[in-house]
């Protein structure tokens, strides 16, 4: 990339220069959601911009932002960008110590936070870390407390002064697709985050890239619900401003179901938990409908899942197709698709394996869900869903650039311009990182069929083996298990086991209703999940999921946990990773019971 076409800070700003009173950003207040223009955006971006350069930022010095999603955070992001810093975002839900590892690692001198949550542990850390010189609130509900270190947003802007707007246009001229964008610290399964170190090259790719694979405009309006923090959706919400969009920012994921409603979004970035809580909620309800609607359900998806099939291979349906859909359409799908605000265009799904059931179901009621394959070291997608002609079974195509390709071990290799630099101040773990070619070693094991498609079949490191020799993939146990409603988490457990078990949290919303309709009395949630009908119930389902399954990768016998996995206990990564080392050693006597009542299963 030798000219500045594809530098994200640029375009950004080409945006905000012909936005004017278009509103770029929205955010909820109370009960209403508040736009601000490209032409606001651009001033508040200007004015942070002019503040850190009173505050004495240099050139790739580091700036953190610590926060839930909020307009400020990319206006924090940008700011510092203009300058040629480099933004380090830390996960809202990390604790003080993941935290303050993060700021001393990556010498961050001015750290933004969102709520009072994470004021609270960075004025808990504030002294470990020696670069650390001031914490800026962008919330304006939150107590700051008596700290000489600690300013609101709008002091620390006042403090911004237009004698330094010549070194802010300096520092604009001397954009540079060579300088370090952000660090993005990985917050692994194991061991220390690792900082990504992402340059200009790496997301100008991406951008370029999208615009090969997306039809995205100034017209659309995204939701973005998905942590900033995390790679996907900040690499999104580049892409979103730079098409000169409207990203709407949602603070409170809880409010996820109600904000689909008020924003009515014609794109969003979601993961596949999401899809798969609506799939279950949807097939839940229908469970329970008169046998008339259960009927009509099915021909509607059908004709719906028909319709799907003609629109990628590209042929034109029937006459009595498409008289069949419109009426499908008409009195069930469009319905459907009321319950995402009815606008949707396409979705990008990414972040874990989507279930083929899943992503059918979808594309037959017309929501065009495309899901991709990424790492936060490749910038986020390295392969997605096309349009037409893709499996899905797979993780789609190689997006423009990516250059995709099956190593030892089945292990997948990606090099190209969206690869990362390296690990922040790690050269050793880099280097093992990378093969002699120089492809990026992700961990991942797959295969490419012959019309390009990728298929991802577990994390290599994860792979576990029976004490009989088997290998047990277990992404794929808890993906085929894991989709249906009455589970909300599984962790198969199988390393150096004779067979395969696992602990499964169940959807208590949905085993509570069951519970209620077969009139199964109980004092709590542990009292709940040893009643023999449940157990039996969850028994035939574990069963049934996995029939397909070969016999030594079934699931022989499981354990009901009360309460959900969670971050705050380290068994779940921010990323929602299971941490299988800590839920092996929290759940021991758990899972040594599994091996060990009834006598062993064979």
């Amino acid at each position: 990339m030798t000219n500045l076409d594809f530098h994200i800070v640029k375009k950004i700003r080409e945006q905000i220069a012909k936005g004017g009173d278009r509103i770029a950003l929205k955010h909820k207040v109370g009960n209403m959601w508040n736009g601000i223009t490209w032409k606001q955006f651009g001033q508040q971006v200007d004015a942070l911009s002019l503040a850190l350069l009173a505050q004495g930022l240099r050139v790739q010095d580091k700036i953190g932002i610590f926060s839930n999603n909020m307009p400020q955070w990319t206006v924090a992001d940008f700011a510092a960008l203009q300058l040629r810093a480099v933004t380090v975002p830390i996960y809202p839900t990390n604790t003080a110590a993941q935290s303050a590892y993060i700021l001393q690692n990556a010498d961050v001198r001015v750290l933004f936070v969102g709520e009072q949550a994470q004021l609270d542990a960075a004025i808990a850390i504030f002294d470990q870390c020696e670069q650390l010189e001031l914490i800026v609130v962008m919330d304006a509900d939150v107590d700051l407390g008596d700290y000489s270190f600690v300013v609101s947003w709008e002091h620390f802007i006042a403090q911004g002064d237009s004698q330094y707007q010549t070194e802010l246009e300096q520092r604009l001229a001397d954009a540079n697709f060579d300088d370090l964008l952000t660090l993005i610290y990985t917050s692994g399964t194991t061991g220390q985050p690792k900082g990504v170190m992402l340059d200009y090259t790496n997301i100008g790719s991406q951008l370029e890239g999208h615009d090969q694979r997306l039809s995205l405009s100034q017209d659309d309006v995204s939701l973005c619900f998905l942590p900033l923090s995390h790679v996907f959706e900040r690499a999104w919400t580049f892409y979103v401003l730079y098409k000169g969009a409207t990203n709407c920012y949602l603070q409170d994921t809880m409010q996820v179901r109600d904000a689909l409603g008020e924003v009515r979004p014609t794109v969003m970035c979601a993961v596949p938990r999401f899809y798969e809580k609506i799939f279950s909620a949807i097939h839940e309800k229908v469970a329970r409908a008169p046998l008339m609607r259960k009927v009509m359900f099915t021909w509607a998806v059908n004709m719906g899942a028909k319709m799907a099939v003609c629109h990628q291979e590209g042929r034109k349906p029937s006459f009595a197709l498409k008289k069949s859909y419109q009426l499908a359409d008409k009195i069930v799908l469009s319905k459907l698709r009321a319950l995402l605000g009815g606008r949707i265009n396409f979705m990008p799904c990414g972040g874990a394996k989507l279930d083929e059931t899943i992503g059918r179901f979808f594309h037959a009621i017309g929501i065009n869900v495309k899901l991709g394959y990424g790492m936060t070291e490749t910038t986020a997608t390295v392969s997605c869903w096309d349009d037409k002609r893709f499996d899905p079974d797979s993780i789609g195509m190689s997006m423009p650039g990516a250059q995709v390709k099956i190593g030892e071990n089945n292990e997948i290799l990606v090099r190209g311009p969206m690869v990362m630099r390296g690990y922040y101040k790690m050269p050793e773990e880099t280097e093992k990182t990378f093969d002699e070619h120089g492809f990026l070693k992700t961990g991942d094991a797959g295969h490419i069929d012959e019309h390009g498609n990728l298929f991802i079949t577990d994390r290599i490191k994860e792979l576990m083996k029976t004490s009989g020799g088997k290998y047990i993939a277990p992404q794929m146990i808890e993906g085929a298990i894991g989709k249906d409603h009455f589970i909300e988490q599984i962790a198969v457990i199988a390393d150096t086991r004779k067979f395969v078990s696992a602990l499964i949290v169940p959807c208590f919303d949905s085993l509570e209703e069951y519970a209620k309709e077969l009139n199964i009395k109980y004092h709590d949630r542990v009292e709940l999940i040893k009643h023999h009908q449940v157990v039996e119930m969850l028994e035939k389902r574990v069963n049934d999921l996995q029939k397909e399954l070969a016999k030594f990768e079934q699931v022989k016998r499981f354990k009901l946990l009360p309460k959900a996995f969670s971050m705050d206990e380290g068994e779940l990564t921010p990323t929602q990773k299971l941490r299988r080392k800590v839920i092996n050693d929290k759940y021991q006597d758990e899972i040594e019971e599994m091996y060990t009542e009834k006598g062993d299963k064979k």
